[in-house]
């Protein structure tokens, strides 16, 4: 299964994608779209609109994970990065792909161990759990985190129906 990882932003939009099959992971691609800071806010969101839609196009994922947001002191960037992120999961959901959401804390912890793991911890790991990736940037980084996150949920969910089944007497 082809996952697609997203880590919204209305600056950088991280996203990345890796092939997972039952809990073998590999890179598949990985990148940043950026908007213009310069730019009025609906020419900002449609372009990020735009790529992704693109990235997903081209890519074709068969699903897709999206980190929560977490609000911060200025409300005035927390509603921005709200916006960003309604963008990024639309561009998903038009495509059809159905969409898990991630607190940060539990994909840090899904990746490295801890809730309160850092950017460089995270990137780290990234590059432990897929050898050889070359990482677009920190935003593709934490995309590829929240894309393991995803496989790791469906790989639990996954198993969890295979024993309910044997258990109930099925194949």
């Amino acid at each position: 299964m082809v996952i697609l990882g997203l880590d919204p932003g209305l600056g950088t939009t991280g996203w990345g994608l890796i092939h997972a099959e039952g809990n073998r992971l590999r890179h598949v691609a990985n990148g940043q779209i950026k908007t213009e800071t310069t730019m009025p806010l609906p020419r900002r969101l449609a372009n990020l609109f735009d790529a992704l839609g693109e990235v997903i196009r081209t890519e074709r994922p068969e699903t897709a994970a999206a980190e929560e947001v977490l609000g911060n002191s200025n409300a005035q960037s927390t509603l921005k990065l709200g916006q960003a992120r309604g963008v990024v999961l639309l561009a998903a959901a038009t495509a059809g792909l159905v969409i898990g959401e991630y607190h940060p804390s539990v994909v840090k912890k899904a990746v490295v161990g801890t809730g309160g793991a850092e950017k460089r911890q995270i990137q780290a790991m990234v590059g432990h759990l897929l050898p050889g990736v070359k990482l677009a940037g920190p935003d593709a980084a934490d995309a590829l985190a929240v894309a393991i996150t995803h496989a790791h949920h469906l790989a639990s969910r996954d198993g969890m129906m295979r024993r309910a089944t044997v258990m109930a007497g099925g194949r």
